[in-house]
């Protein structure tokens, strides 16, 4: 997994990287972190603290706190929750878009007789009908048909108003990933399929068959802080043994569970 503030702002400056710059700066241990809302009985957690560096501010001239606390519960959950304050002496407001990147593991295809077949193993439940941007066709707007989504060529949407859960289903591997989240109402999903895997010099030709991103987000619009101002989001990732009901995964179970 990935940690990155990712903007659409921070895109425009060229000497910035395409998802931002947190997701590869030194983080360090917040030794004085402010109350978190999460509960934390039961469960193992590391506070971190980033602050720019004096490089981070030629680009991005601004003064911000990003805390982040990450809590493993008993059953292996994992739990990022994100604050980001904005410290700004100067009174200016800054914008930023945000996106945890999570990429899951999914199918094996040893024993699978096609590509086709393979990702209609795999399916995301929680988006069907809603309102997507399409990057690889210039961010025009569509809506999601069908049940379901399901696999077979390059994915790069961003799915908008999203529910506080979604759920990554795996049929062959009986587990299903269920992402719940607070304050990010986006979500992204990719897979880069054959050909651009390929063109990737970090990205192995064949690992997108054995994975899926999708990322709690929030990018289709800017949060904007005022100085003092602080934002706020949570995700929450579980793993879940999934069962057959009449030859299919029971997704509603999973999504209208606790």
């Amino acid at each position: 997994m990935v940690i990155a503030i990712r903007s659409l702002q921070f895109a425009s400056h060229g000497t910035l990287d395409q998802h931002g710059f947190a997701r590869n700066r030194f983080w360090a241990v917040d030794e004085d972190p402010p109350p978190f809302p999460t509960n934390t009985l039961n469960k193992a957690f590391v506070d971190l603290i980033l602050k720019p560096s004096e490089e981070d501010t030629k680009i991005w001239p601004h003064s911000f706190e990003y805390r982040l606390r990450i809590a493993l519960g008993p059953g292996g959950d994992l739990m990022l929750t994100s604050r980001i304050r904005n410290t700004n002496s100067d009174g200016k407001p800054f914008s930023f878009t945000f996106a945890y990147h999570t990429y899951f593991s999914v199918s094996d295809t040893e024993f699978l007789i096609s590509l086709f077949y393979l990702f209609s193993e795999v399916r995301v439940e929680g988006l069907e009908t809603l309102d997507y941007l399409d990057n690889l066709q210039n961010k025009e707007r569509f809506t999601e048909q069908g049940d379901a989504l399901t696999f077979e060529s390059e994915v790069d949407k961003i799915y908008l108003s999203t529910p506080t859960k979604i759920a990554i289903i795996d049929h062959e591997k009986k587990r299903t990933f269920v992402l719940r989240k607070d304050g990010l109402p986006d979500a992204v999903v990719w897979n880069p399929w054959d050909k651009k895997a390929k063109a990737m010099a970090d990205f192995g030709d064949d690992e997108y068959k054995h994975m899926l991103c999708v990322e709690a987000a929030a990018v289709e619009k800017a949060v904007t802080l005022k100085p003092g101002e602080e934002w706020k989001g949570r995700l929450e990732l579980s793993a879940v043994p999934s069962s057959y009901c009449s030859g299919q995964l029971d997704p509603q179970r999973v999504l209208q569970g606790s």
